[in-house]
């Protein structure tokens, strides 16, 4: 009998133990658990990202009442930061923040088409491009670019000319295989921003790059990430949202 309660006894505790470790994982966030951690899907860690305040009195360029889509804020300071750990790309800082036009078209692979570019832009009354680069530790280069016209009515028509849907209009250095991304998706994108998204197909050598158009207000954005190998798309969408927000 007493061989019998202390194997009873012992058997409670350890019934006990066990119900107090599984309610202490059930409790617990997976990311808490040792070997259960969920993997990065690839996202960047950016810094907190905060709009520059408008001039006193001026709107924001989706408002209602401001007709011309005129972002009142310093261009330079909407250029999305580089995440954390990245190395940027000092090429693009330009002078006092603003790149050269010449620097700019330099992403695109034929002559006949910068040349082109050039002139419509000079038509379009550009005012000036900021730009920001970066390279990332796994490799990926990434070139954010504004370009800022005098009114949205400009803006609304450059991407019919430039980035038609299907693919683009003129093609970037290294990357002369682009088509629409299917695949971008929509949850990724910001309301009353325009995009339009490209993806380089396969084979596509020895780099991936994607890249897409961002028309908000009278500004125009250029994002281009490749990455030697495959492009991740995560960290591309979430560029592209983010650098969205920003001109939103």
């Amino acid at each position: 009998m007493r061989a019998v309660l202390r194997w009873t006894a012992a058997v409670l505790v350890f019934a006990a133990a066990g119900v107090g470790t599984a309610y202490g994982i059930t409790g617990m966030e997976r990311t808490d658990v040792p070997g259960l951690a969920t993997e990065s899907d690839g996202r960047w860690d950016y810094p907190t990202l905060m709009k520059p305040p408008l001039p006193p009195g001026r709107p924001g360029p989706l408002a209602e009442e401001n007709k011309a889509g005129t972002h009142y804020a310093d261009l330079r300071k909407l250029v999305l930061p580089a995440p954390e750990g990245a190395t940027d790309d000092r090429t693009l800082y330009g002078t006092d923040g603003w790149l050269a036009t010449k620097d700019f078209l330099a992403e695109y692979e034929e002559k006949e088409d910068r040349e082109e570019l050039a002139q419509k832009f000079t038509d379009y009354g550009l005012r000036h491009i900021a730009a920001r680069g970066w390279t990332t530790p796994d490799g990926t280069h990434t070139r954010v670019y504004l370009l800022q016209f005098d009114t949205a009515a400009v803006v609304d028509e450059l991407p019919g000319e430039i980035a038609p849907s299907s693919s683009p209009g003129y093609q970037l250095r290294g990357a002369a295989d682009s088509v629409s991304d299917e695949d971008f998706p929509a949850a990724a994108q910001v309301r009353d921003v325009t995009h339009v998204v490209y993806t380089e197909s396969k084979p596509y050598g020895a780099e991936q790059t994607r890249h897409a158009y961002l028309a908000a207000g009278d500004v125009l954005a250029l994002v281009v990430q490749s990455r030697k190998g495959t492009a991740n798309p995560v960290p591309f969408q979430q560029t592209v949202t983010l650098q969205s927000q920003l001109l939103g």
